[in-house]
């Protein structure tokens, strides 16, 4: 299994939070590159897999995950997942912006957000 990247998910409680926090984190370094008004992603030029992302609600899911882990084969990731017994939190499916996730609560009670991207 291939892991691409993985990102922090920090839950915020507003839009304003979502600025505050770009503009803080602007000053190590990271960029605005995505902003879909409940989720933003903030990227390091030089390195565009160091992420961080803020989201205020999940649009999709039942709860905020803690982090995401984007993989080369979600579905393969997913197979052996649910065989391990592992406590799915949201099952796999498309997103309409692009991506297949699914969310799996690890030992630790965190929620993981496994992703791969489409096409």
């Amino acid at each position: 299994m291939t892991v691409r990247r993985i990102v922090p998910d920090i839950q915020v409680e507003s839009e304003q939070a979502m600025t505050t926090s770009r503009d803080f984190y602007g000053l190590l370094g990271f960029e605005e590159v995505m902003h879909q008004g409940w989720v933003m992603t903030l990227a390091s030029p030089a390195n565009p897999t160091a992420q961080i992302s803020f989201l205020t609600e999940e649009r999709t899911a039942p709860v905020v995950p803690d982090l995401s882990v984007e993989v080369e084969d979600v579905d393969a990731v997913y197979a052996e997942v649910v065989a391990s017994g592992a406590e799915v939190v949201r099952e796999l499916r498309d997103e309409e912006w692009g991506v297949r996730r699914f969310f799996v609560r690890d030992p630790n009670g965190r929620v993981v957000n496994v992703l791969g991207h489409r096409g």
